[in-house]
C-alpha cells in the first residue's frame, strides 16, 4: 500500500465495486515479474535461485498488459529479477500508466540513473528502491561493492527530476535497529517520499539463519517503530501494530496475485505450489484454506506485507483505526 489521496479513492471504489458484485477474492496489487534475470545475487533473495532455468526469458509488453487486465487490481508492482534489465521496461511502464494503473517500479538502483533520462515523472508512478541498511551492510547483502552509493545517487537524481521515490527495506535476524534508524534519517534527508519495511521471508531454496521468528519480529519492529523520528511510512499504521504483536491480522494471499513467465503463481508471491495459465483458473483451483499461520508450516513466521497489508485496509475497523488511516493517508505518519 501507499499513502496517496488519489490511490485511496481508487482503492475505495475498487473495494466497493467488488463488494457489490459479491467477489470474495479481491486483488489490490498485481505483482508483475516480466523477467527473473538480475544484475545482483542478493543473499536473501530466492527468485534467481527458484527460476534459475528461465533467466534468459522475458515477457512481452502485450503479456504484461493482459496480466494487468485479468487481475483488475488498481496497483501493479513491477518486480523481478531487475525490471530495468528488460529492454521494453519503458513501454511496459507507460502502457500501464496509460491504462490508469498505479505503478510501483521496483529496482536495486544500479541502472536507475540512466533510466531516468528515458522516462518522465507521473503522478501514478512510484520508483521503489531496495535498501537493506547503510553502505557496508547493503553491499554485503547485495554481494557487490558500490551498490548502496549508486542507489542513493539515483534517488537524489530522481527527486531532482520530480519523481515519487519510495524505499523498501527487508529486516533480517542480524539487522541492527540503530543502523535502520540511520538509513531512514538519510532517506528523509535526501527527500525520499516514504519507506516500506517488512520482515524477511524464509524461502525454501535458501538455507541460512538470517530469518526472524515471529517473537523476534515483534521485538525488532517495536524497536524500529519507536526510532522512526518522523519518517514517512507507506506501510499502514495497522500493519505496523501487527508487526509489533499489538493486533492480529489474517493473511489474504489473493490480495497480491503474482504473474510471471510460468503463469499465475499459487498460492502467493512467496510460496510456489503451482502455476496456472489464467487468473480465474488460479483463483478457483487454489485451496486457500490450506495456507496461513497454523495451517502450512511454511507460513509459520511469515508476516510479510504482501500477505497482510491488505487486511489492514479491508478488514473491520473501529473509529480510531479509521482516523489513523485518514491521517496516514495524507501525511505518511500514524
Amino acid at each position: 500500500m501507499i499513502y496517496s489521496p488519489g490511490l485511496s479513492a481508487a482503492l475505495i471504489k475498487h473495494m466497493y465495486r467488488n463488494k457489490r458484485r459479491g467477489n470474495r477474492y479481491v486483488p489490490f496489487v498485481l505483482m508483475l515479474e516480466p523477467l527473473f534475470k538480475c544484475n545482483l545475487a542478493c543473499s536473501g533473495c530466492g527468485k534467481i535461485r527458484e527460476y534459475r532455468d528461465m533467466l534468459d526469458r522475458m515477457m512481452s509488453v502485450g503479456q504484461c498488459m493482459e496480466a494487468a487486465r485479468q487481475a483488475g487490481a488498481p496497483i501493479v508492482s513491477i518486480t523481478g529479477g531487475e525490471p530495468l534489465l528488460h529492454p521494453q521496461i519503458k513501454e511496459i511502464t507507460e502502457g500501464l500508466l496509460n491504462n490508469s494503473y498505479f505503478v510501483y517500479l521496483c529496482t536495486n538502483g544500479l541502472l536507475l540513473e540512466d533510466f531516468l533520462d528515458d522516462i518522465g515523472p507521473h503522478q501514478r508512478l512510484s520508483l521503489v528502491i531496495h535498501l537493506d541498511g547503510m553502505a557496508g551492510t547493503h553491499d554485503h547483502f547485495a554481494g557487490k561493492k558500490g551498490v548502496f552509493e549508486k542507489a542513493v545517487r539515483a534517488i537524489k537524481k530522481a527527486k531532482r527530476l520530480g519523481f515519487n521515490v519510495r524505499s523498501n527495506t527487508t529486516i533480517y535476524n542480524n539487522t541492527d535497529v540503530g543502523e535502520i534508524g540511520e538509513l531512514f534519517s538519510l532517506l528523509k534527508e535526501i527527500g525520499t517520499d516514504g519507506v516500506l519495511v517488512s520482515p524477511a521471508f524464509s524461502y525454501e531454496v535458501l538455507e541460512n539463519d538470517s530469518f526472524l521468528a515471529r517473537e523476534q519480529i515483534f521485538k525488532i519492529f517495536g524497536d524500529i517503530y519507536r526510532s522512526l523520528d518522523g519518517t514517512r511510512l507507506y506501510n499502514t499504521p495497522i500493519y505496523w501494530d501487527f508487526l509489533q504483536g499489538k493486533r492480529k491480522l489474517g493473511c489474504i494471499p489473493w490480495s497480491t496475485p503474482t504473474y510471471n513467465l510460468k503463469g499465475w503463481k499459487s498460492p502467493c508471491y512467496l510460496i510456489t505450489d503451482a502455476h496456472y495459465p489464467g487468473y480465474r483458473e488460479m483463483l478457483e483451483n487454489t485451496d486457500w484454506e490450506k495456507y496461513g499461520t497454523g495451517r502450512d508450516p511454511r507460513c509459520r513466521n511469515c508476516m510479510a506485507h504482501c500477505g497482510y497489508e491488505a487486511s489492514s485496509v479491508q478488514g473491520e475497523k473501529n473509529i480510531k483505526d479509521i482516523l489513523r488511516l485518514i491521517k496516514w493517508n495524507f501525511t505518511g505518519r500514524s
